[in-house]
């Protein structure tokens, strides 16, 4: 009986001294402070590297991210990899949320001066903008490592797009088509690139 009046009077005295730490804000010994983790949402503006982007059946993954500043207006770029398949996912809004995959061509040559005006596959693309960006890199970029970019944007028939990209005298043609952004699935990933160290 004795014993078990032991028992109690210890368990209390180490109540009283538990609550009274807490109280008092220090932390327990034994228990870690919660953390914060990470969204597991995510949205086109919000992919990292090792995210899963999926299109038409192919699984994509985020292995860079570009982000594009032209004196305070920015939008991104997605460097997407499947095998040695590679596109980019271009990501900006403007009133509406404009969403593009775009593929790098070698089958248009180009200067450091585009013209208004491009024929590109027997299609008519004409310029919507140009200027000069700031660069922000996460990850694989390629070829795309200059700090500041110089840029040209055309549109052409059915959302078809054209960019070209100055990269410090490298020249960059890509084109590709506008989607609606609910086609794709956005699933996070752990972090890390699957392509290349």
């Amino acid at each position: 009986m004795g014993y078990l009046w032991l028992v109690i009077v210890i368990l209390g005295v180490v109540g009283v001294v538990l609550y009274t730490r807490q109280q008092s804000g220090k932390s327990l010994p034994f228990s870690a402070q919660p953390q914060a983790l990470p969204s597991l949402d995510r949205t086109v503006f919000t992919l990292e590297v090792g995210d899963i982007v999926q299109h038409l059946g192919t699984d994509w993954v985020v292995e860079g991210k570009l982000v594009y500043d032209d004196q305070g207006y920015s939008w991104l770029e997605y460097l997407l990899q499947d095998g040695a398949r590679r596109q980019w996912l271009s990501v900006e809004e403007d009133d509406v949320v404009e969403v593009a995959l775009l593929e790098v061509t070698t089958s248009l040559e180009v200067g450091t001066n585009p013209p208004p005006q491009i024929t590109f596959a027997d299609e008519t693309y004409r310029q919507k903008g140009a200027g000069t960006a700031k660069m922000t890199r996460t990850g694989s970029t390629l070829n795309r490592n200059a700090e500041r970019c110089q840029y040209f944007d055309y549109l052409g028939p059915d959302n078809k797009i054209l960019s070209i990209e100055n990269w410090g005298g490298d020249i960059e043609v890509s084109v590709g088509q506008k989607i609606h952004p609910s086609i794709l699935t956005l699933l996070p990933g752990d972090g890390r690139r699957i392509y290349g160290a």
